[in-house]
């Protein structure tokens, strides 16, 4: 199989290098219009690297690594020729609508990152939450935003745009699995504004209530101001409780016959890299790679999709990130 890679930043060599450890086979082109990145991975990866999609005459799947905003074109441009398509956080709808039956037209795999379904933490956290009571949850996720990308000026990347921008980009990582688990949200309540002293244009913090459908009720914090990087939830019902703090190591859960707060093992072995906040591990990006091959292969179908994005982003939309 012959494997597009767009946009060579710090995500396309993360996918690049995580499926040649996994599918070794697999030929990989990367794509850059920046000159220095594509010196790179031509040097760290050993692959073949071109400054256009036009330099490639055929592929199997493209991965789209690029920012955001430039999202559509390359969907829609990959999707033209034939390739099934992988596609970093979108966190702006355009041509949602053109690029879903694009795909179902051209008989094409359109898959959407969405990272924290395949995190072994979320998947024990959801497997608790029953239907048959009401849940109350509090989540705080937040970071300086200079420290996001320490190697780089915030203005230099997509989350200093307003568009965007670094809450955003938060709510478009956790609400998919948030209302996946807990159910579709009806009543929203927002207390925003900006704390800090950053050249941005967009509010950095965002203290949001939740109202789901189903009666389970969440008070989600959101900022890029903290400066201690934070990952804190809290579930609870009658008679449960379960809080992570966004390691793997960190789930923990109330013990009806103890009276105490016990930590979970999981069975994963956590793969960390240098350099990356301790929130960030990688098997959840190996495990939705393998997700997505084998949707292009036809052995499963994916957890999350486009159609379910596009209601989320609308639900970042009325909160006003």
């Amino acid at each position: 199989m012959k494997i597009v890679v767009i946009g060579l930043g710090s995500m396309g060599k993360r996918r690049i290098r995580l499926i040649k450890e996994m599918y070794p086979d697999y030929t990989i082109v990367g794509i850059d219009g920046r000159e220095d990145r594509r010196k790179e991975a031509c040097s760290q990866f050993s692959i073949k690297c071109t400054d256009s999609i036009n330099g490639v005459d055929s592929a199997n799947c493209a991965f789209i690594c690029t920012s955001p905003l430039s999202h559509n074109s390359l969907i829609h441009e990959c999707l033209l020729k034939g390739w099934n398509v992988f596609t970093e956080l979108n966190l702006v709808s355009d041509g949602y609508q053109e690029n879903i039956s694009l795909a179902k037209t051209m008989g094409r795999t359109l898959f959407l990152s969405s990272t924290f379904f395949y995190r072994e933490e979320i998947r024990y956290i959801r497997s608790k939450i029953s239907v048959d009571k009401k849940w109350n949850y509090s989540y705080h996720i937040g970071q300086y935003l200079p420290d996001w990308h320490p190697w780089e000026n915030y203005k230099d990347f997509f989350l200093g745009d307003k568009r965007t921008n670094g809450c955003r980009e938060i709510m478009a990582i956790e609400l998919p699995w948030l209302t996946a688990t807990f159910g579709e949200v009806e009543i929203v309540n927002v207390l925003s504004d900006k704390l800090t002293a950053l050249n941005i244009d967009y509010k950095d913090n965002f203290i949001i209530q939740l109202q789901h459908k189903n009666g389970n009720k969440g008070a989600l914090i959101v900022d890029v101001v903290s400066p201690v990087a934070v990952r804190k939830l809290e579930v609870y019902s009658e008679g449960a409780y379960i809080s992570w703090n966004g390691t793997p190591d960190s789930v923990a859960e109330f013990d009806a016959r103890s009276k105490k707060l016990v930590p979970v093992t999981l069975s994963e072995q956590t793969e960390h890299v240098d350099g990356y906040s301790a929130f960030v591990v990688e098997n959840a990006y190996k495990n939705e790679i393998r997700e997505f091959f084998n949707v292009v292969n036809g052995f499963s179908k994916a957890q999350y999709g486009f159609d379910q994005d596009l209601k989320v982003l609308q639900l970042i939309d009325m909160i006003g990130a």
